[in-house]
């Protein structure tokens, strides 16, 4: 069974009936008993990043979601849930899991044309295979909503990448974690594809 991360986040209901779209067992829980019996998890998310954490720490979550992640077991971390994945994001000088070195940051500097926040669809492009993002090429779009980007220290953790203003890093992992900065809960067949292959994956990037 795949968890769905509930931390008073919006969007759950949107990623769990993605999920069944594809013919995948999911449920919301806020357990953490729940979330460490979990074959795959999903930490989604749309919000801020103080209250999120404050939520996951009231819970237990965060802790429970520190011990999945060391035990190996597949996560898929979406939109805040991705940057929260980070050591620290910028948003409220919040701290995050430290899963992978680095931060996450505002847009900043742009065009004044390009408005923040960066919603709607957008083109990716591949910086390197991932079981993920099979059958995904440059230049597939997917749906996005965000004002801060994941900016991981190592380039080794960078999957994809997109460009609003600058060219940021819109999917990254290591080991049992990927994570996108775009929803796929919302990209169409882009999207349900990912969702449907985080259901068989192992956990490896190979």
């Amino acid at each position: 069974m795949i968890a769905i991360v509930d931390y008073d986040a919006g969007n759950l209901r949107s990623v769990e009936r993605a999920c069944r779209a594809v013919g995948v067992e999911a449920a919301v829980t806020r357990d953490p008993e729940t979330l460490l019996r979990a074959d795959r998890i999903i930490f989604p998310g749309v919000g801020a990043a103080p209250s999120a954490v404050a939520s996951l720490r009231a819970s237990g979550l965060f802790e429970a979601l520190g011990e999945a992640w060391a035990a190996g077991t597949p996560l898929l971390g979406i939109c805040v849930g991705t940057q929260l994945v980070l050591e620290r994001s910028e948003e409220g000088d919040t701290p995050g899991l430290g899963f992978i070195e680095g931060q996450t940051v505002r847009f900043a500097g742009l065009d004044p044309a390009l408005k923040i926040p960066h919603i709607g669809w957008n083109a990716v492009e591949i910086a390197r295979p991932h079981p993920l993002l099979a059958g995904v090429r440059d230049g597939d779009e997917f749906y996005f909503v965000h004002a801060y980007y994941p900016k991981p220290a190592r380039e080794d953790d960078v999957y994809a990448t997109t460009c609003h203003g600058v060219r940021f890093c819109s999917a990254l992992g290591r080991g049992n974690l990927f994570a996108t900065q775009f929803h796929p809960e919302k990209s169409g067949r882009f999207g349900l594809g990912l969702l449907e292959r985080f259901a068989k994956w192992s956990g490896t990037a190979c």
